[in-house]
């Protein structure tokens, strides 16, 4: 299922065995993404997981051959140019400040977005809104649902991406998410419930 994304002749894919290669692509074009993660942090523990670069990136393929992961990835032709991992809370249930949330939370959400990650090479083009906007689609197609993100809160200063792993709050109100409460120093717990396609 392609998503038109408008003018800039992008379209959102779901990440599947078919656009396996385009995500790997993306990844690998950034040495794992965040020390060579390959974007299983947010996945549960896996004692047959191999270690570093290599380990993350055979792990994360059986997730998705498994249909256990799940990701919106911007298009651009057949390249990969940014994506939003999102899925259930048992398929994502390390979150940052995990402690914290357990402690305050006042509802278990359908659906968590825990990742949103864009090409150094699209930065500043309205990428992470796009894929934000693709996994709210693929989860409205889904059949929707109550659905958390952690975004954060920036002030003045400018953070690194590398900081900013999850958008930011003004990106999210944007998509019309509401904020509930803070989460650590500088991450929030949004909300907002996505109707059924």
């Amino acid at each position: 299922m392609d998503t038109d994304m408008g003018t800039k002749g992008y379209a959102v894919a779901p990440l599947s065995v078919d656009t396996w290669g385009a995500f790997a692509g993306l990844v690998e074009r950034h040495n794992g993404i965040f020390g060579g993660c390959w974007c299983t942090y947010f996945h549960p523990s896996c004692e047959q997981r191999g270690p570093g670069y290599e380990g993350s990136k055979a792990m994360k393929k059986a997730y998705v051959e498994q249909g256990r992961a799940h990701a919106a990835l911007v298009m651009d032709g057949d390249e990969a140019i940014a994506w939003a991992e999102f899925g259930p809370p048992e398929e994502l249930p390390n979150i940052h400040h995990r402690k914290q949330y357990d402690a305050e939370a006042d509802l278990v959400p359908d659906y968590r977005i825990t990742c949103i990650f864009v090409d150094k090479r699209h930065r500043r083009s309205g990428c992470a809104k796009l894929a934000l906007a693709g996994a709210l689609d693929l989860i409205a197609a889904e059949g929707g649902g109550v659905v958390e993100g952690y975004p954060h809160e920036i002030g003045e200063k400018r953070m690194s991406n590398s900081f900013v792993y999850n958008g930011t709050r003004t990106m999210y109100e944007e998509a019309g998410f509401e904020f509930i409460r803070p989460k650590g120093l500088r991450n929030t717990v949004m909300r907002r419930v996505v109707d059924p396609a």
